[in-house]
């Protein structure tokens, strides 16, 4: 089940307690002959996503309606026809606002979701790769929207995205979900032209995918999901098909951390396939990179090299100053250190190692360092070099600090766990150094 995001901002907006729109579901019941006995855990319920029965959609509608001086249909509190919700891109803009308010309203039905999979999954990816596509995304409304705006929206996507690389998800996401719903929220309501619209909907996708980035990097995975498809229903309203592969590509490395490897191969091939020309080079590495780590996860060794090569081709055709904003994490030695960790799936240590060494003999940015260090602290323990693992366990803790990420966490614990199990005397000074920064809560 969904969080009903939409019903929970009618309700705020009509001021109603849970308790309170239970008591008056149970007298509108009562007026058309009904005996129910409603109370606030069953409004929280339907938040959570669970559909009341029988006339009860409608009662909350003519309820909340009499509060606001509105007529509200079933779509407008989020309980249309099960499987068959508002299409229209007007309809979506709703939805996506409201997610965004909830969520910086910190609702716990929202915030602990869990991710969908499945169809519900694969829907999001499937709509957006087939048709059809938005005719015209104009839109009238009382601010009119203009160039200004739209600036401000990609300068803002930079901003929080050099915030997350520097401080992590868990410190960035509530400020790039305030200004989602404080700045983006109004110009999506707005007015503007076709052209315009297509601009302002492709910059809103690029922030709403660092929402859903800073979601996932909180441990938040049904949100970051609902972020991804969000950011990608925005990629398709902006005719930009290489941004929907950018997001479908997020939704690869989340499948890769929940190991749905079946499903990264899969969203792989959808985001190269569907934007063909538009995937850039850098791009194309990535997605040939974790395709390579999904089929070594699955065993299938020949499915992993062939992709490895690939993603080794399309990183020598990346060209800097030729790749849109949202490419710019792919930076040199990424792909080594995605190779690395497959080679290492794969059984082929030397290999990972030096795939692994050359990734970290590239500059990246401090978060990026962090992760490639973890990976060579792995392969040199696998490979029985405790003084050198040691060595590169204190840079990467080092580098570590001052980063509130819940993924990184996750890499900390991880090589502490592999130092540990070497039993060398040599590595208590690494795994102290990291029980230190584990013992800042987040």
């Amino acid at each position: 089940m969904e969080p009903n995001t939409l019903l929970d901002s009618i309700l705020d907006e009509a001021g109603m307690s849970h308790a309170g729109l239970a008591v008056r579901i149970n007298e509108a019941g009562r007026a058309r002959g009904l005996a129910l006995r409603y109370e606030h855990t069953a409004v929280a319920r339907w938040l959570k996503g669970q559909r009341p029965r029988g006339q009860v959609p409608d009662l909350i509608c003519a309820v909340l309606g009499k509060r606001l001086h509105r007529t509200l249909t079933l779509d407008d509190i989020g309980l249309g026809t099960p499987g068959h919700p508002a299409t229209s891109l007007s309809g979506f803009v709703e939805r996506a606002t409201a997610l965004w308010r909830s969520d910086e309203q910190q609702r716990p039905h929202v915030i602990g979701a869990p991710a969908v999979t499945g169809t519900p999954a694969v829907i999001p990816v499937w709509e957006w790769e087939n048709p059809p596509e938005d005719s015209d995304v104009s839109r009238r409304g009382l601010t009119r929207v203009g160039q200004a705006d739209i600036e401000m929206l990609r300068a803002a996507r930079a901003h929080y995205e050099q915030m997350y690389r520097k401080a992590g998800g868990v410190a960035t996401r509530a400020r790039v979900v305030g200004f989602l719903n404080a700045e983006a929220a109004p110009l999506l309501r707005g007015g503007y032209s076709d052209a315009t619209g297509r601009q302002l909907h492709r910059a809103t996708g690029g922030l709403a995918a660092v929402a859903g980035i800073c979601a996932y990097d909180s441990d938040a995975h049904g949100l970051a999901q609902r972020y991804f498809h969000q950011a990608l229903r925005l990629a398709k309203a902006s005719g930009d098909r290489g941004l929907g592969a950018y997001v479908i590509a997020l939704l690869v490395n989340q499948s890769l951390y929940l190991k749905e490897y079946r499903q990264a191969v899969a969203f792989a091939e959808s985001a190269v396939r569907a934007a063909r020309a538009e995937v850039t080079p850098a791009l194309a590495a990535d997605l040939h990179a974790m395709q390579a780590k999904a089929y070594a996860r699955l065993g299938d060794g020949a499915g992993a090299l062939a992709c490895i090569r690939r993603a080794e081709a399309a990183a020598e055709r990346i060209r800097r100053g030729a790749e849109p904003d949202e490419t710019g994490y792919v930076q040199p030695g990424l792909v080594n250190v995605q190779v690395a960790e497959a080679l290492l799936s794969l059984g082929d240590l030397a290999a990972a190692r030096e795939h692994a060494t050359a990734a970290v003999g590239t500059p990246a940015h401090d978060r990026g360092r962090v992760h490639r260090l973890a990976m060579l602290t792995h392969i040199e323990l696998r490979q029985g070099d405790a003084d050198q693992a040691v060595a590169t366990a204190v840079e990467m803790a080092q580098r570590a600090r001052g980063m509130e990420s819940r993924r990184l966490r996750d890499r900390l614990r991880s090589v502490r766990e592999h130092l540990t199990e070497s039993r060398c005397a040599a590595t208590s000074e690494a795994a102290e150094l990291i029980d230190g920064a584990l013992r800042v809560p987040l």
